[in-house]
């Protein structure tokens, strides 16, 4: 199966773009994947940082990045029924 997406196709898979509690310099892309689930990427200024498969109620946190990005984590985190973590915790969740 060829992964390698186009530009062009990845802006027709995005089903909506949002903001969580109207936070500056962050957006969630909400998509169905090639295996046909539901997810929701939190990018903070460019990078992915967290992800929700709604799918399997799967989270996913890729860390530490900074104060801001925490506050824009843990917005999202709480926007899908999680609760909100400290910076440990971000940079250990699973």
């Amino acid at each position: 199966m060829d992964l390698n997406i186009s530009p062009e196709r990845a802006k027709k898979m995005t089903d909506k773009t949002f903001y969580v509690n109207n936070l500056a310099n962050n957006h969630v892309n909400e998509y169905v994947n090639l295996e046909g689930e539901r997810i929701s990427d939190l990018v903070s200024y460019t990078t992915r940082v967290a992800s929700y498969n709604h799918s399997t109620n799967k989270m996913s946190v890729y860390g530490w990045h900074s104060n801001t990005t925490a506050k824009h984590i843990n917005s999202f985190l709480e926007f899908y029924g999680f609760d909100k973590c400290t910076k440990k915790e971000l940079e250990n969740y699973k």
